[in-house]
């Protein structure tokens, strides 16, 4: 039976196999690296899920996901960042980079599995997925004149081309697509988009919208921002 497939990348090596043990003891697929230059060379297609630390030798977890974000075979990969930086600001810039989540060292081998399994029901691919029926393919697709958007295969399109969004960004889009002419708040679009086990700043939701509109084009002057209430999308 098909597994879901995780990549741990830490320096430790002796934490990374620790989680490597009992990830597989809970029925996953694991895959480790000791340093982000090490992550890079490895397969990374087919991933469901990355776990990074941030404090590596020169290329540190921010910087490999960065990466991870502009390759079009990971750009939507789920992460949750694994670090003794637990600031403020450090998770703040975690979630612009496009973190999943964010757990803080030191952490319980316990905490750890529950947020993996609560990240993987929100974003990872069915193991098992049904074959849609072409009644409801048409309800999966989501479209503004040339700008496309296909909930079943997660992809974003404008004028054939391919956008890259994050996961983050593709589910906000949606969601504002799916409610054109209406202004959604941010709570709503946190409620949405962001599980309510993971605390999430205004200011992380108005970067995505901000990152979203560039890689939008033309369409990005369609997302609309209301002053104290939130943003929708207007045609």
């Amino acid at each position: 039976m098909q597994r879901y497939r995780i990549l741990v990348v830490d320096d430790e090596e002796s934490l990374c196999e620790i989680l490597r043990f009992n990830l597989e003891k809970d029925g996953y697929e694991v895959v480790t690296a000791y340093s982000a230059e090490e992550a890079l060379s490895l397969p990374l297609e087919g991933l469901d899920l990355a776990i990074l630390d941030v404090m590596m030798g020169e290329l540190s977890g921010f910087g490999l996901a960065r990466i991870l974000r502009k390759r079009s075979e990971t750009a939507t990969l789920p992460i949750i960042f694994c670090t003794a930086l637990d600031g403020e600001e450090d998770k703040i810039k975690g979630f612009d980079i496009g973190a999943d989540d964010y757990i803080a060292k030191p952490f319980s081998l316990a905490e750890m599995l529950a947020r993996v399994r609560s990240v993987l029901r929100r974003t990872a691919r069915p193991l098992e997925p049904k074959v849609a029926q072409p009644q409801s393919q048409e309800q999966d697709i989501i479209s503004y004149e040339s700008l496309i958007v296909n909930r079943l295969n997660k992809s974003c399109r404008i004028d054939g081309e391919e956008v890259a969004l994050t996961r983050k960004e593709f589910d906000i889009l949606v969601l504002l697509l799916s409610h054109q002419g209406t202004i959604l708040s941010r709570e709503q679009i946190m409620k949405h988009v962001w599980s309510n086990e993971v605390i999430v700043l205004d200011r992380t939701i108005d970067v995505n919208i901000t990152r979203m509109r560039k890689k939008l084009g033309r369409y990005g002057n369609n997302i609309i921002t209301r002053t104290g209430y939130g943003y929708g999308f207007e045609g």
